[in-house]
């Protein structure tokens, strides 16, 4: 990892260097409506080198609700290698050992079509905490929902000492110019209440082990825009990684320069670049 990262405008300056690659879904490839600009073409070039392409996401749904969705916007399966989300290993969590380990009755905290969560899976939904074995955290019912609106439900299920499994551990997520609260947000809300919560997904190293094993042996780099989940998780997992600035963070790089951003952080991207481009 480099101490100081290096600015680049594309991946075209550092692609050879790297047999693989990580790309973070939202803030990278898409704004949550359609892909950006650059994606499909910065896509297309890393097939035609030859290069592996995993995409790795915070979504609070199956990978393969995602890689449909992503059909929808344009991005053709062709142009990657596989997805993997914070909801699919959340899924495969809870299909190993739903039944030994948090129980059959699941208070779900989140929208409807958060739902591919507990397909197939011998789960009784409830809605009063005091009938539940766990609670699924997936974010906000209504993207327009503040944090507090949840505070009710969250203290009670406290009071019942329900571990929570937090499905997606973003805080906050722009969906083309709106800024929305994420599950991350309602489970550190649910830690400082004394709750159990269990994270899957980014920053932590199991997501990041799947995706290594898919995409083989030589060097990857990863491509975010979050520095509390994708680059920590990348740094965490050892891999070098790009730092998009158009993304999470974008309102912070507009009053400052990335440098002195970059300086309230005790790790560091090996790149920076404006979007994910070639």
């Amino acid at each position: 990892m480099s101490a100081s990262p290096q600015l680049i405008s594309g991946l075209s300056e550092v692609f050879g260097s790297y047999e693989g690659f990580i790309l973070d879904l939202w803030g990278v490839v898409h704004d949550g409506a359609a892909p950006f600009p650059d994606t499909i073409p910065a896509l297309q070039l890393l097939k035609k080198a030859k290069r592996k392409v995993w995409l790795l996401s915070n979504a609070p749904r199956r990978a393969h609700i995602v890689a449909q969705r992503l059909t929808e916007m344009g991005v053709a399966t062709e142009l990657y290698d596989g997805v993997l989300t914070s909801g699919e290993m959340t899924w495969q969590a809870l299909h190993d050992t739903l039944l030994t380990k948090w129980g059959r009755r699941c208070l779900h905290i989140g929208r409807v079509q958060d739902a591919s969560l507990y397909e197939g899976l011998d789960v009784e939904l409830v809605q009063d905490p005091a009938d539940a074995d766990f609670v699924l955290n997936s974010g906000v019912m209504d993207f327009s929902d503040p944090a507090e609106k949840y505070l009710p439900v969250l203290k009670r299920c406290s009071e019942h000492g329900l571990p929570m499994l937090c499905a997606n551990p973003d805080k906050t997520v722009h969906i083309e110019n709106k800024l929305v609260i994420c599950a991350g947000t309602l489970a550190d809300l649910y830690a400082t209440l004394e709750g159990e919560v269990v994270y899957f997904g980014k920053p932590y190293r199991s997501v990041y082990s799947r995706c290594l094993q898919e995409l083989g042996s030589g060097r990857v780099l990863a491509v975010g825009d979050s520095m509390l989940t994708d680059i920590a998780g990348a740094t965490g997992a050892g891999l070098d990684s790009v730092l998009v600035t158009s993304g999470i963070h974008r309102e912070e790089f507009a009053k400052n320069d990335w440098r002195n951003f970059l300086a309230r952080y005790p790790y560091q991207p090996s790149y920076v670049m404006k979007s994910f481009s070639w």
